[in-house]
């Protein structure tokens, strides 16, 4: 929560804009446009005032991040302008469907989950909240109507979710196509003197003895000269596996034969002698029942995640298709999201 207190809407430099939607009366399918609206949505009025809110929000956050907000009439101003009317147009189409849906949510829920944001980031300080939302240019009723809003979406994305399984065997045939994330990575014991940055002249002195000595001398020099506490006071002794070191590091380290010993200048840490003392070893790979949850949940998200994606795709081409959307004049976004859609309903 570095820029906004929720993310349900962004346009422009993730600026996070609220909606403020009038629903229509009785069983009307199509609200009809009024002088306050910037466009309906089936029966839901989008009004002049909850778009010039998401501006004045905009405005607000440039503002926090110092800089200048695009002016009226330029090309980045136009850009904020479309993608915040689409994002109205939206939000009214989900909150339609919710409600034909029976997602409601209570005024209660909000305060609750405004409670829970309140202790998570603030630890539960009103002054800290409201110093916050001043800063970007936010009211208390602003950031309820966000929590309104991620409350629908959520509850619409429960209802089309529920039923979203996985078998066991979705979950092998992905542990089964994925390999590199489970497999051995090889591991080798090696022991090693950290010398430091600018002391080439010293590594080449230590390598020298060490290369003329013997295992004692390896923990005479590391306590002597390694400054790396696991290194001096080990006699050097340690164990990598491949990809867990620094890059220069680790390539001699498994290049190296058993027993050879070597020196390698790195940009991180400077001047390593190093020798390793074993080969590199595979391991095992990770079993598939060690990873079986993990994977399952994992796939669980991606087919909801893709699900609301269709669902989101299906009600927007039934609302184009169906001439339920309309704009006021010099509201239209551009391009208009509904000529993409409808051209690809015509083409499929």
């Amino acid at each position: 929560m570095r820029t906004r207190l929720l993310t349900a809407c962004s346009i422009a430099a993730a600026a996070v804009l609220s909606a403020t939607l009038l629903a229509g009366c009785g069983g009307t399918k199509v609200a009809k446009l009024t002088s306050d609206d910037v466009a309906v949505a089936g029966p839901a009025h989008i009004t002049k005032a909850s778009y010039n809110e998401l501006i004045k929000e905009s405005k607000a956050y440039y503002g926090s991040q110092k800089r200048i907000f695009p002016k009226a009439g330029s090309t980045e101003f136009q850009t904020i302008k479309n993608q915040a009317i689409s994002q109205l147009v939206q939000a009214a189409e989900r909150e339609n469907e919710a409600t034909k849906m029976g997602v409601k949510v209570t005024d209660q829920q909000v305060s609750d989950r405004l409670s829970q944001i309140k202790k998570q980031y603030f630890g539960g300080s009103e002054a800290q909240y409201q110093s916050q939302i001043k800063a970007q240019g936010l009211t208390d009723a602003q950031v309820r109507t966000d929590v309104r809003q991620q409350l629908i979406s959520e509850g619409v994305f429960n209802k089309i979710t529920k039923d979203v399984s996985v078998s066991d065997k979705d979950v092998t045939d992905y542990y089964i196509a994925h390999p590199d994330q489970y497999k051995a990575t090889p591991s080798r014991k090696v022991r090693y003197i950290l010398v430091g940055k600018n002391q080439a002249t010293l590594a080449a002195s230590i390598l020298s003895q060490l290369k003329s000595g013997s295992d004692s001398t390896w923990c005479t020099l590391a306590k002597k000269y390694s400054k790396d506490p696991s290194s001096s006071g080990t006699c050097g002794k340690a164990s990598f596996t491949k990809g867990q070191t620094v890059k220069k590091f680790d390539a001699l380290l498994f290049s190296l034969k058993t027993g050879q010993t070597a020196s390698v200048d790195t940009p991180e840490y400077g001047w390593f002698v190093l020798q390793p003392t074993a080969d590199a070893t595979n391991g095992t790979a990770t079993p598939e029942k060690q990873v079986a949850d993990t994977i399952k949940q994992q796939l669980i998200q991606e087919k909801k995640n893709q699900v609301m994606t269709d669902w989101v795709n299906k009600i927007s081409k039934n609302y184009c298709t169906g001439g339920k959307v309309k704009y006021q004049i010099g509201y239209t976004p551009s391009p208009d999201p509904c000529t993409t859609i409808t051209a690809s309903t015509q083409t499929t």
